[in-house]
């Protein structure tokens, strides 16, 4: 399982950088691409953006020019930096591997745009 954290209020235009802990899944974290995704209330969960394990990056169209993916390796650790949020940004946030698995979904992390 992944556990995420960072996340929180932020006014509209603000920043926020999200992790997400490798701890018992250290070998999918390694092995495989990686990938943020959220889910926003009423709404089905997307894929914001991946990293592959050579540091290769996608991004949905609405997470492109704001959101930026890494991945610190040594600690299995991947962040989400959040820049120019909107309120359409509001989600809970999840990592887990690209395609995802049932097995590593964790709690998530909830991300508010609002003033």
């Amino acid at each position: 399982q992944f556990v995420e954290s960072g996340g929180g209020l932020v006014q509209p235009g603000g920043s926020l950088r999200l992790s997400c802990a490798a701890s018992g899944s250290i070998f999918v974290f390694s092995t495989y691409t990686m990938g943020w995704y959220r889910q926003a209330p009423g709404k089905q969960r997307e894929l914001v953006a991946s990293i592959t394990s050579g540091g290769y990056t996608k991004y949905a169209e609405s997470a492109k020019g704001r959101f930026t993916i890494s991945r610190h390796d040594a600690n299995y650790t991947m962040y989400l930096q959040m820049n120019i949020s909107k309120p359409e940004d509001t989600a809970v946030y999840y990592c887990n591997a690209d395609p995802p698995s049932s097995l590593y979904w964790g709690q998530g992390t909830q991300v508010t745009v609002s003033s």
